[in-house]
């Protein structure tokens, strides 16, 4: 790991502050007419994903973690352990529950960015696309007249999570999810 300077900061820089890497997500440089001169940060943590306020004194050295999003498939799961597939090098690797990104959407065969810090090889966590399509396992059936604006109902999706849906939506039906908020979007026709 290197050492960086308060005046080489950008966004999206990571660096590590108490043994956790954060990513800077605002910066700005400021030189008050008394006193020296200091840069004001807004840092996310990478895996906690918690927002800090951090003042560092002009010129202070921090150090900077490289991290690197790697595409990788997911292929099964054993227990609480997923296992993923590199997209290029077909590597094979286990990724613990704790890791994942939303492991209720995660079905079979679909694409996932793995973050790795990149001296280490430690896999930081995994992000799914922002949005995901699954097919509806099971819900009550809808009748005709059921509209979007109708209200809603549970629906079990084939990856096991269950989110509320229109009252159209059916048994068999894709359905396009939020993957952040958990959330559906639109019915999906193939």
């Amino acid at each position: 790991m290197s050492k960086v300077s308060t005046s080489d900061f950008r966004n999206g820089l990571t660096i590590m502050i108490n043994g956790d890497i954060y990513s800077i997500t605002e910066f700005l440089h400021v030189k008050p007419g008394k006193g020296g001169a200091f840069v004001r940060t807004k840092l996310k943590g990478v895996v906690s994903g918690k927002v800090l306020d951090k003042t560092f004194r002009a010129g202070e050295s921090v150090e900077a973690v490289r991290v690197e999003r790697r595409p990788y498939q997911y292929i099964y799961r054993e227990d609480d352990i997923y296992h993923f597939m590199h997209k290029e090098t077909y590597e094979q690797i286990p990724i613990p529950r704790e890791k994942l990104d939303r492991p209720d959407f995660l079905k079979e065969n679909q694409d996932v960015q793995v973050v790795v810090q990149a001296e280490t090889e430690e896999i930081l966590f995994t992000e799914l696309p922002d949005h995901v399509i699954l097919k509806v396992s099971e819900t009550e059936p809808g009748f005709k007249g059921d509209t979007a604006q109708g209200g809603s109902k549970p629906a079990t999706l084939e990856s096991g999570a269950t989110i509320q849906v229109p009252l159209f939506i059916n048994q068999g039906d894709l359905v396009k999810v939020n993957s952040k908020e958990g959330t559906y979007l639109e019915r999906v026709k193939l």
